[in-house]
């Protein structure tokens, strides 16, 4: 898989996904697996890229190449500008959302939005393309509802673009994430251009990665929600896509430090009155994937406790002592 002059090491790539794929989680799926990492989405307005948010998820510092920015929005300028603007910040490759089917993107018709425009599909692209030296490539969903599919269509534009690799949620924007993924929609895509195709939706496993990529033909898997709370999936399947095969889960004393020293770095990079609230949603992620009879006061008193410090104890004494325990 490769994406301009950057070769990946692996084709499992981790999802951009908006309060999720921070700086702390990028790294957690860096260090377990993911040949490749995409930031939360950045917007394209230049007077909002010094806001709280956008300071955090400019931070592209230290991160290993290459270093991937999705950027948003509707305007072909206004986005061109952006590019430069995260190209000059640092990014290597520059992802344009055109997948994302929150209201609140898509009522500014941003994100899968736009798919129901093609000609403005054109002019983004082409003026994206054209106003940076690096890589651009584009995530899109297979139409804006079951009846107008046009993701073939989308593609072949993006191709005549010069995009690079066009990754596939293989739902409609209707659908947001429910129903049945269109994994032939994205094989006829695959088929519709010669640019590499990322398949994206319910790959929840090795086994499943294998079967996408078998039924589309797409040159590598993305996967999103699936990780939350185990990062370790993205080795797994890149294991089991080279060699067939893949170790069961970390040890519980392995998944215990991943999970401390993720909850760390999130403290460290947000300070600790961000960084606790913003921790909480990896930690009930942890949980839910965690074996132990741990009792509903001591997990809520995790995820709900106002004291940073406090949650810092919490959280290293309860998967210290029972990652001891399990392995006992």
């Amino acid at each position: 898989m490769q994406i301009g002059p950057y070769k990946l090491v692996n084709r499992v790539i981790a999802a951009p996904m908006a309060g999720v794929t921070d700086k702390p989680y990028r790294q957690v799926c860096r260090a377990h697996g993911a040949g490749l990492v995409v930031s939360e989405m950045v917007t394209s307005r230049v007077d909002l890229q010094h806001t709280t948010k956008s300071k955090y998820r400019l931070d592209l510092a230290g991160e290993p190449e290459p270093v991937v920015v999705q950027i948003v929005g509707t305007e072909p300028d206004m986005l061109a500008e952006a590019a430069r603007f995260n190209v000059a910040n640092g990014a290597q490759i520059i992802d344009i959302n055109m997948g994302c089917p929150a209201k609140k993107v898509c009522k500014k018709a941003a994100g899968s939005a736009l798919l129901a425009n093609e000609a403005l599909v054109a002019e983004i692209l082409k003026t994206v393309v054209a106003s940076v030296d690096v890589p651009v490539t584009v995530k899109i969903r297979t139409g804006t509802t079951p009846d107008t599919r046009n993701a073939p269509t989308i593609a072949r534009i993006a191709e005549d673009a010069g995009v690079s690799a066009i990754t596939i949620h293989g739902r409609t924007r209707e659908c947001k994430f429910v129903g049945d993924v269109e994994y032939h929609t994205i094989e006829e895509v695959k088929r519709s251009v010669h640019v590499p195709i990322i398949a994206n939706g319910d790959i929840d496993s090795p086994e499943m990665a294998l079967q996408v990529l078998n039924a589309t033909n797409a040159d590598a898997v993305m996967i999103g929600r699936a990780a939350q709370g185990q990062p370790w999936l993205f080795q797994q399947i890149a294991d089991f896509l080279e060699t067939g095969c893949y170790s069961a889960i970390p040890s519980a004393a392995s998944r215990a430090q991943t999970i401390i020293e993720h909850h760390k770095k999130i403290h460290e990079f947000y300070g600790e009155g961000l960084g606790l609230r913003l921790a909480r949603k990896h930690i009930k992620w942890y949980l839910a994937n965690w074996d132990s009879d741990i009792t509903a006061e001591l997990k809520t008193h995790i995820s709900t406790t106002e004291d940073a410090v406090e949650q810092r104890r919490l959280v290293e004494d309860f998967f210290h002592s029972t990652s001891m325990l399990l392995a006992a």
